[in-house]
This record gives C-alpha cells, structure tokens and sequence, in this order.
C-alpha cells in the first residue's frame, strides 16, 4: 500500500513581509537623521567631564558686576579688560594663521544672553569655532 502526501510544499516566498520591515527601517532612519542635524550655530557644547576634542586657541570672558550692572570682557584669562568694540580685532589678530581657529567662552551665570550673544555674532562673522565652557557636576 502506497501512502501518497496529498499536500505539496510551495517552494515560493512571499516578500510581503521583507518590503513592510525594509520600508519601517527606511522611515525610522528618515526621521532619526533629521535630528542629528538641527538647524543651529556651529557650538561646541562639551560635557561636564570638560572632555572636548577641540582644544580652543583663545579664551573669552564674560563677568557681570551685579552692583553696577557692568560687564567687562577679558581674553586668554588676562586681567585687564577689554572693549566689546576692540574684542573682534584682537581675536583676529590671535588667530590668524590658524587652520580651524576655535574660540572658548568663559561666561558668568548672571550674564544676560543679549551678551553671549554679541560675542558669538563676532565668531560666527569671521567663522570661528566656539567651545561654550561649564563647570564640572
């Protein structure tokens, strides 16, 4: 007595399933690549482990007096102040000859942003890299 299968196993695949998975990896990795990208100024904002790649050539800071309401701005951690108005002629003159010229800011907590930001406008005129510096955690 000869026993005969009377089902046969289909040999083709269905590629349903691959295009629906292909297709969610695609739309996944759309989405995620627009957000490693936001539109924003080239800054250089390092962890509190103060570990940064870039090392910066020269040093901006930014202190308020509170009692007077003043700001005074010094470069390389100098002790006389400097000018907002001489601070871009200064930078350049310091980095001139640098191939990727990075400037580190070094701002107090009471600075108003209207001041960060002036600074930052002089970097990014003459395309400079910044490095916003924070204290450890």
């Amino acid at each position: 007595m000869a026993i005969k299968r009377r089902s046969k196993v289909d040999p083709t695949f269905s590629m349903s399933s691959m295009t629906d998975i292909v297709f969610l990896l695609l739309v996944f990795f759309l989405v995620t690549s627009t957000l490693v990208n936001p539109n924003a100024l080239k800054l250089l904002l390092p962890k509190s482990t103060n570990q940064v790649s870039a090392k910066p050539m020269v040093s901006i800071s930014i202190k308020h007096y509170l009692q007077s309401n003043t700001f005074s701005y010094h470069i390389n951690g100098k002790n006389t102040p400097v000018a907002l108005s001489e601070i871009e002629k200064l930078i350049q003159k310091e980095l001139m000859d640098q191939e990727e010229p990075t400037l580190s800011l070094h701002v107090d907590k009471t600075v108003p942003m209207e001041q960060v930001v002036n600074v930052m406008n002089i970097a990014k005129r003459n395309q400079y890299r910044i490095i916003l510096a924070t204290s450890p955690e």
